[in-house]
């Protein structure tokens, strides 16, 4: 009895067969043809591929089969990104090597891989767990470090206890690891950075150099960026001539309106700010709630902004008037100073604040005729703002800076959203970092003949 049914196991295997035998695709040098490189995310071999695999490869192998019928000559490559928490955590449980687990799971995804017929060249296939590939990533780290590119120094992190590892911002929900759901806590710890704030210019150049980029990809990239222009300057504490509370604004022109000013609960100096025993428990306490927060709920405009109230006072330094100083859940320690002068007049964040408190709110700028908002952040004439009053925002920006330098407490300055990436993990399955660590010379780097340093195995 014949069928209409697409006999795909037979034809499928004999033209795979056929292909292999062939070295259909693979890549050699031909100066004859123009050349060209496709390549998808490498997956991560966590056991069986699934129709997102099938997905995003398709793509993929649709590409480079169109430019192989339009002449191109093609590399096409595969390899795996094989190390990471995962493959450790699915190892611990089964009993087995963390290598012993991956390869086998590269092994099965590879025959399922060519079951689907993509046509990869498996002649440059690797995985990231390969000594023979992570040696590349060594040099290039210590490249880096020579640089001083690459460099190790203690700071906060998200600590997740079961994982025993650091997570990301992103990774914390609800203050809870987004993959076992324990509850994080911050923790201080030496770790490895590389120092991408060096290419925060250029990054921002870049933006404007990606044709066809959607606006809101670029936006986004921009405000990942974060690059703010203004001035650095302190703020006394009142009755404490030894002390300064360093702070960043991005608008000077509005400090004639400053009626707070805002610590991030991390702030080094707060435990030299409380007065006795019950301050110090209530800062403890409301530490110990921010802890649970990650920065992107901190930072939510949806919710509402929690503080606590000092009993030390600071001097605003364009009017030595004495405002209170709060610590709050939206001003983060990695941000700037970690510290902030509050203007409810002229930030929203400010004003939500101030309202909560009962602060008062100085409008020094003003309004557009007819306006009925609540915080004004656009421009016009200065008011209620001393030897400002009268100029532009522009224009007492300026004048708001010289102030400053003229008089020795604060300098213009450029921040940056941006942070450098800390890239240690904690955990076994990963790249070594090629460095030693000597008494006598401290951290020095592994010479390069000598690379890689090899993973142990026990």
């Amino acid at each position: 009895m014949s069928s209409d049914r697409y006999p795909f196991r037979e034809i499928e295997a004999k033209w795979q067969r056929i292909w292999d035998e062939r070295r259909q695709y693979r890549a050699v040098e031909d100066p004859g043809r123009p050349k060209f490189y496709c390549l998808e995310m490498f997956p991560y071999p966590s056991g069986r591929i699934h129709m997102g695999h099938v997905r995003n490869y398709a793509i993929g192998d649709l590409l480079a089969r169109f430019k192989r019928m339009r002449g191109f000559n093609v590399l096409h490559p595969m390899g795996w990104d094989a190390f990471g928490l995962p493959a450790e955590n699915a190892a611990i449980e089964h009993g087995v090597h963390p290598a012993i687990w991956t390869y086998e799971n590269i092994d099965y995804m590879r025959a399922q891989f060519k079951q689907l017929g993509i046509s990869y060249d498996w002649e440059r296939e690797f995985a990231t767990c390969d000594p023979s590939y992570y040696k590349w990533e060594q040099l290039v780290f210590i490249k880096m470090l020579e640089r001083g590119l690459a460099y190790r120094r203690r700071s906060t992190v998200n600590w997740c206890p079961s994982c025993q590892t650091v997570l990301a911002n992103e990774q914390v929900e609800n203050g809870r690891c987004w993959r076992c759901d324990s509850e994080v806590t911050p923790r201080e710890i030496d770790g490895w950075f590389f120092k991408i704030t060096a290419y925060a210019d250029e990054l921002l150049e870049w933006c404007d150099r990606l044709p066809g980029w959607p606006e809101r990809v670029i936006t986004m990239q921009r405000n990942w960026i974060g690059r703010s222009e203004g001035a650095e300057f302190d703020l006394p504490v009142a009755g404490r001539p030894e002390l300064n509370i360093r702070v960043f604004t991005t608008r000077p022109d509005t400090a004639f309106g400053m009626t707070y000013a805002v610590l991030a609960p991390e702030h080094p100096l707060i435990d030299r700010l409380v007065t006795d025993e019950a301050e110090r428990r209530a800062v403890v306490e409301f530490r110990a709630d921010v802890a649970r927060e990650s920065e992107i709920e901190r930072l939510a405009a949806d919710r509402p902004k929690r503080g606590l109230r000092l009993r030390a006072k600071i001097v605003n330094p364009f009017n030595d008037a004495e405002i209170p100083l709060f610590i709050a859940d939206y001003v983060l320690m990695g941000y700037g100073t970690g510290a902030i002068m509050a203007v409810p007049g002229e930030d929203q964040r400010d004003w939500e604040f101030a309202k909560q408190h009962g602060l008062p709110i100085i409008e020094t700028v003003k309004r557009p005729d007819g306006w009925v908002g609540e915080a004004y952040g656009g421009d016009g004439i200065k008011i209620n703002s001393g030897f400002l009053n009268g100029l532009t925002v522009a224009e007492a920006k300026r004048r708001a800076i010289d102030w400053l330098v003229e008089r020795g407490c604060g300098v213009a300055k450029v921040n940056y959203r941006l942070r450098d990436w800390g890239i240690s993990r904690q955990r076994y399955w990963g790249a070594p970092i090629p460095v030693l660590y000597c008494d006598k010379d401290g951290m020095v780097p592994e010479d390069e003949k000598n690379l890689p340093v090899v993973l142990p195995r026990d």
